[in-house]
């Protein structure tokens, strides 16, 4: 069979494909494991509100119809969570496609994009599948720095990315300090602030999104259901903007973008607050222990505010994955920049922890780490 000889357009040539390796499932069924300990995708070891479980398993009755592509019972239940209009939000298959969207419609051929060097990658891919410019700012211990950040605006710049928390590190920034840099930002650059991991920051430590979206038009802040509502599997995200943001992205966004399952079970999550409240309690109480747990091992772990730690080791981090893979527990081992080796953990429940604790211990005991 020949190849194909068709040429794709020059801005993919120095792309590669999201790295995905094997499933913990299919590890599972290659070593034999009775069971498996994921900590590597910073899902919800709780799982999903029943509400969003029993929304989701009435809409299957329905799946040979197309969803409404109005997504009128999701965009009503979040704007009636958040306070604002319903014309402030567009959904997505998880806030990954919102990011994808802003670009398409937002960023040309040179166009800039700021960033942080150690963020979440798809900011960067996507800003290049258009042909705009990254512009990579380091971390200032662990956390963005906005003054860098503030000091690479330019004429090209275009859009600004802000992380909070920050994946992988976990880390965020001071909120006052963050109003001000949005403050200071000029008004034809766009803000995007991902607060994927939001609810799980401690109560007081973030700046209030109605607020902010009220008082500037050119911020755009990311939410998901992946995360705290356990909803990884439905793919499911949004965006808060501007309503002039917003129409711009339903130009270039497919119409049935979301499914009628995960808009269905979205919806009846955002209605069980006490599910997010409960999740979010645990999830302290687990990131403090880990956290105290790896410092008593000897371990740098940054500070955390997400569902996840970043933990810094000495050497490989993918040979501390690989070790731990074989126990049957899956983590993320990073070389980013900054940081060349380190692992991101998603915090388990108790149980899960103290495994993942204890095949570390057994792996740095080994004199690897």
């Amino acid at each position: 069979m020949g190849m194909a000889t068709i040429k794709a357009r020059d801005e993919l040539v120095s792309l590669l494909p999201y790295p995905l390796g094997p499933p913990p499932e299919t590890m599972q069924t290659k070593l034999g494991f009775s069971r498996i300990i994921r900590m590597g995708d910073n899902e919800n070891p709780y799982g999903a509100s029943p509400f969003a479980l029993e929304a989701a398993k009435k809409e299957l009755e329905s799946v040979s119809r197309y969803p409404d592509g109005t997504y009128s019972r999701l965009y009503n239940a979040l704007g009636e969570f958040h306070g604002l209009p319903e014309g402030f939000f567009i959904v997505g298959n998880g806030s990954d496609e919102v990011i994808r969207l802003l670009t398409r419609a937002f960023i040309g051929h040179g166009d800039e994009a700021v960033m942080a060097s150690c963020t979440f990658p798809r900011y960067k891919t996507n800003v290049l599948i258009e042909g705009g410019i990254p512009v990579e700012v380091p971390l200032a211990n662990g956390a963005h720095d906005l003054e860098g950040m503030m000091a690479q605006i330019g004429r090209k710049t275009k859009m600004v990315f802000v992380c909070n928390p920050n994946n992988p590190t976990g880390t965020i920034v001071e909120k006052n300090a963050l109003a001000q840099f949005i403050s200071d930002m000029p008004k034809n650059v766009m803000i995007v602030v991902d607060e994927a991991y939001v609810e799980y920051v401690t109560l007081g430590e973030m700046n209030d999104a109605k607020t902010i979206l009220e008082k500037q038009p050119n911020v755009v802040i990311l939410r998901t259901f992946s995360k705290i509502h356990g909803l990884a599997g439905l793919r499911i995200g949004y965006g808060m903007m501007a309503p002039e943001i917003a129409g711009e992205l339903r130009k270039v966004k497919d119409v049935f973008n979301v499914n009628r399952v995960g808009a269905a079970a979205a919806a009846a999550s955002l209605a069980d607050k006490a599910f997010i409240a409960e999740s979010a309690e645990k999830n302290c109480l687990e990131r403090e222990y880990v956290a105290n747990c790896l410092a008593g091992m000897g371990f740098t772990v940054l500070p955390s505010e997400a569902n996840f730690l970043f933990v810094l080791l000495k050497e490989s981090s993918l040979a501390a994955e690989a070790s731990l893979a074989e126990k049957g527990i899956f983590v993320k081992g990073l070389a980013a920049p900054g940081y060349p080796n380190a692992l991101r953990v998603a915090l388990g429940c108790r149980e899960e922890n103290d495994a993942f604790l204890k095949a570390l211990r057994s792996f740095a005991a080994e004199g690897v780490v």
